[in-house]
């Protein structure tokens, strides 16, 4: 009895440090992430907004995670190709990947883009750009007025740029023509940069530029409408649709994404590093500087704005079919 006793003791003390080691080797992994290079994706091309944040912040990302960070592109379908490679990854906090909203929202929405909103989990929101719609100098168009009329009399021969489809720019051109009853032609690009070359290359009529880009080819370009509520401060002499008679208020915000069943551990590593950058103040004066808003949202705080976000692009998408 006392054998077999004994030997029922040990099972068990074995069984408790198999479960034990388990644990422990659970705990070390999470404790040692990152202990290889993290893959940043940015689904836009080279030189746009999204590809300039992940360098802006890729030194900073380098010595809070003690890794090299490599930025890596996916510049096809408006970054839906991007975000459904992102949404497929492996969710070990490896691969992290630039996202924009609305444009995570509103592309699900639309029509099969081989992702779901809720397969890309948030680690943070750092930036918020509202789109600006812009001329040339030598543009016949003064004003929003000047290129309704236009529209209204030569009905989808005035064409805007925009990065992508299903994005900001887009989503603002598709309202515009609803709310003043137009029809134009859009024209996306594969990110901001290719759009403002086109743009600066006069071949298109007009551009729902981001915020940023209105600021940097100020000089260039004449803005006829801006998608904020209130003066936008880098260009307080810019108007806004809404003074013009349009309720047309749309931002642009962009953050970063893990595949959803990522670990919570990997998350807030990876969320902490994020927020510390958007805290920084020369971070915070170069958004100043160039025409973006910085935004310190965290994962669970990103996570409930995208879902707030949902039933109004709904009915947006709803609206435009």
């Amino acid at each position: 009895m006392l054998t077999r006793t004994l030997a029922i003791g040990a099972a068990a003390l074995v069984t408790l440090v198999m479960v034990a080691a388990a644990g422990c080797g659970s705990l070390g992994k999470a404790d040692t992430y990152p202990n290889k290079p993290i893959t940043y994706m940015v689904t836009f091309a080279p030189g746009g907004q999204s590809d300039r944040e992940a360098r802006r912040q890729q030194p900073y990302l380098e010595k809070a995670l003690g890794q090299k960070i490599l930025i890596d592109y996916k510049d096809a379908g408006g970054g839906a190709v991007g975000w459904a490679e992102a949404a497929r990854g492996k969710p070990d906090g490896y691969q992290i990947t630039g996202i924009n909203v609305p444009h995570i929202i509103i592309q699900p929405l639309q029509q099969d883009v081989g992702y779901k909103t809720e397969q890309l989990l948030p680690v943070a929101l750092f930036q918020s750009t509202p789109v600006g719609l812009i001329v040339l100098n030598n543009s016949p168009y003064k004003s929003v007025k000047d290129l309704v009329d236009a529209a209204k009399k030569n009905p989808g021969k005035i064409n805007i740029g925009g990065s992508g489809t299903g994005t900001g720019a887009h989503i603002a051109t598709l309202q515009l023509q609803k709310l003043t009853d137009i029809k134009v032609e859009y024209v996306p690009f594969n990110g901001a940069a290719p759009s403002i070359t086109a743009f600066l290359g006069g071949h298109i009529d007009a551009l729902m530029a981001n915020s940023d880009d209105v600021v940097k080819y100020r000089d260039q370009s004449r803005v006829i409408g801006f998608t904020t509520e209130n003066k936008f401060p880098a260009l307080p002499d810019a108007p806004t649709f809404k003074e013009q008679g349009i309720n047309l208020v749309e931002t642009v915000d962009r953050g970063v994404a893990v595949p959803a069943g990522t670990p919570d551990e990997i998350v807030s590593k990876l969320e902490k590093a994020f927020l510390d950058i958007s805290k920084t103040p020369e971070v915070q004066e170069a958004h100043k500087k160039e025409g973006f808003m910085t935004l310190a949202m965290g994962s669970k705080e990103s996570k409930a704005y995208i879902e707030k976000l949902i039933p109004r692009y709904k009915e947006i998408v709803a609206s435009l079919k």
